[in-house]
Parts: structure tokens; C-alpha cells; sequence
């Protein structure tokens, strides 16, 4: 590139170029960029000070337009609310977007409006360590033989062993109903007072009086879940979906004995043969009636005879059957390893 520079001033670029053959296109993007003669350097110069436009707000004027924005009549109320009423009583102080860049500046561009503030609730964090400790019960319409017909499913599911420990379909869903379910389930499986912790969502029903009563009666602990939080009855939820993604759930229902004779079917197959994958792939039969050690020692013989016999297919240890996890949780807290749900 020395070579076309020396030559380039005498012949020109294009010349010194091709007679060098050298791309015109490199030349310029090697050559180096002359920086500006420090003798032409102009001293740096300050940014002038804005004139403040004619138009603007005298610091007197910016004083009582903050006065009345804080005045006690005006304190809750946004800057186009105070604009209107300043307006219907034949004044005018300056415009809502002014009001706002005033508010601004100070801080104070928030609602300004009183509002109700709700309660924070807390996260129920709920633990089963064996069957009739904790339940979790909730209703799901099914739907019925033409369109905005219903039949209300209700179920109790223990949260630990995954048992249904009873369920009831009804044309309707009532707290008088419902307290009559509870308590002849509670009645049915013999749960002493002072045991058992029953969880629901906050619908109407959950949280009516009647229900409320029979659990104080018989010495139920009952929670709730927070106020649009769908995860915090995560048990009864998953259940619900593993009923209607049965292959056999009909889309609609032709009357309630229907509904009746489908559940008849489904929740026998559910608590005795469904080998459920939260609970070491047992049935929830097995879990809710003390079986699962028994269930599990046959499933290891089963496999010590399949490892002895091949053992060379068992590539990195001895096969072992998934074991019954030893607790369940409802929002597991995050000091005993994070949220856990079904």
C-alpha cells in the first residue's frame, strides 16, 4: 500500500491502482485516516442555558397549582377530575398534562384515588405423612343432555394415598348438600376427632357456614385456598382431569343416572386398579389400606429372579421398584426444597 500512496498524488489513485493492481476498495480501507491538526482544534464549548419559553408557569404560579392539586378537597382525585371541577367553578390554572409534569417533578405521579386494599393471604403449606390426615375435596360440572345443563360432581380425595374416599353427583350445588356429604364420609372411614385436615378451594359452598360448623363439630381442621390461585388445590385438580380424559367420558351426559352409572365404573377403577405414578406406581387402594410394603417386597422378588437370571441386561445396578414417596405437600415451603405439587 506504500507504493500506491507514493504514486497516487503524481498519477491519482485510479492509475497507482490498476498499475499496481491493487483493489482500489483495500487501498482506502488500509490507508491511514488523518486526525484533525491539534492547531485546528476548536476549544470545547459549554451548552448555552434554555431561555424558559414565554408560555411557561411562573415559580409563583407552579406554587399554587401544587397547592391546590394537595388540597384536601382535591387529594384523591386525578388531575382531569380537578381540571373539570376547577373548570365548573369558572377557573382555569393550566392544563391537565402541565398538572401532571407538576406532579411529576415532585415525586408524586401515582393514584391518587382512596382504593380498597385486600388482605394478603397466606400460602397454606399442608403436610400428609399417612392416609386420613389430609383431604382435598372440590366439585366439577358434568355436563348435561342439552346446553347450560349440569350435574355437580362432588369427590373427597385423600391427598397421601390419592384414595377417593367418597364422591356424590347432585343437580346442583348446595352448602346443606354438601355438609351432608362430609359428613358421612368422615362417618364412613371412622376419622377420629382432632386428625383430620380437610383442604378446598373458596368457592360458595367450601366456605359456607353450614360446612363450617360440621368441621368445627367433628373437629376438622379446614384451609382454603388463596383467592384465584388454581395451584393451591393441585390434588383435586388432577384428579378432575385424569376423570374426563377417561376414554369412555361422553361429552355430555343424557340424565344424571348416566352420570351416576359412568361414575359407578370409573371410581372403582381408580382406587383399585389405577397404578398411580405419584405414589410408586401403586394403586391408591394399596396406599389408603397399608398394602404398599407388601406390594413392593413382591415386586423386588420379582425382580432379585430377573436379575439373577440375566444379570448381564441390568447395566449399572440391581433393579429396584419405585418406592412410596413418605410424604405428600400442598405447597411444600421453600426451606425444605421448593414447591411441590401433583
Amino acid at each position: 500500500m506504500g507504493a500506491v500512496t507514493r504514486l497516487a498524488p503524481t498519477v491519482g489513485v485510479l492509475a497507482a491502482c490498476n498499475f499496481l493492481g491493487v483493489a482500489r476498495a483495500s487501498f482506502y480501507r488500509q490507508r491511514p485516516v488523518p486526525g484533525p491538526a491539534e492547531s485546528l482544534a476548536l476549544p470545547p464549548t459549554l451548552p448555552s442555558a434554555r431561555p424558559a419559553p414565554a408560555r411557561a408557569l411562573s415559580l409563583l404560579e407552579r406554587a399554587g397549582v401544587l397547592a391546590t392539586l394537595h388540597a384536601e378537597r382535591f387529594q384523591d382525585r386525578s388531575p382531569a377530575a380537578i381540571q373539570a371541577t376547577l373548570l365548573d367553578e369558572g377557573q382555569y390554572l393550566c392544563s391537565t398534562r402541565t398538572m401532571y409534569r407538576l406532579l411529576a417533578a415532585q415525586g408524586e405521579s401515582r393514584e391518587r384515588r382512596d382504593q380498597l386494599i385486600h388482605p394478603a393471604y397466606s400460602k397454606p403449606e399442608l403436610l400428609a405423612t399417612a392416609p386420613n390426615q389430609l383431604w382435598s375435596w372440590d366439585i366439577t360440572k358434568l355436563r348435561g343432555p342439552v346446553k347450560w345443563t349440569y350435574f355437580y360432581l362432588y369427590v373427597i380425595l385423600d391427598v397421601f394415598s390419592r384414595y377417593v374416599t367418597g364422591w356424590m353427583i347432585a343437580h346442583r350445588e348446595g352448602a346443606e348438600l354438601a355438609r351432608q356429604f362430609i359428613e358421612e364420609t368422615i362417618d364412613k372411614h371412622q376419622v377420629p376427632a382432632g386428625q383430620l385436615t380437610i383442604h378446598a378451594d373458596r368457592g360458595k359452598v367450601m366456605t359456607s357456614k353450614p360446612v363450617a360448623f360440621l368441621m368445627a363439630d367433628l373437629g376438622v381442621t379446614k384451609t382454603h385456598s388463596r383467592p384465584y390461585v388454581s395451584d393451591d388445590n393441585p390434588y383435586s385438580e388432577s384428579h378432575f382431569r385424569t376423570l374426563k380424559y377417561r376414554p369412555g367420558f361422553p361429552d355430555r351426559f343424557g340424565c344424571i343416572q348416566d352420570s351416576r352409572a359412568f361414575c359407578q365404573q370409573f371410581f372403582p377403577w381408580y382406587n383399585q386398579e389405577h397404578r398411580h405414578s405419584g405414589i410408586g406406581l401403586l394403586t391408591p387402594a394399596m396406599v389408603h389400606f397399608g398394602q404398599s410394603q407388601s406390594v413392593l417386597a413382591r415386586r423386588q422378588i420379582v425382580l432379585d429372579a430377573a436379575y439373577q437370571a440375566h444379570p448381564d441386561r441390568f447395566v449399572r445396578r440391581p433393579p429396584k421398584p419405585l418406592s412410596l414417596p413418605q410424604e405428600a405437600w400442598i405447597n411444600k415451603p421453600l426451606s425444605t426444597g421448593g414447591t411441590t405439587e401433583e
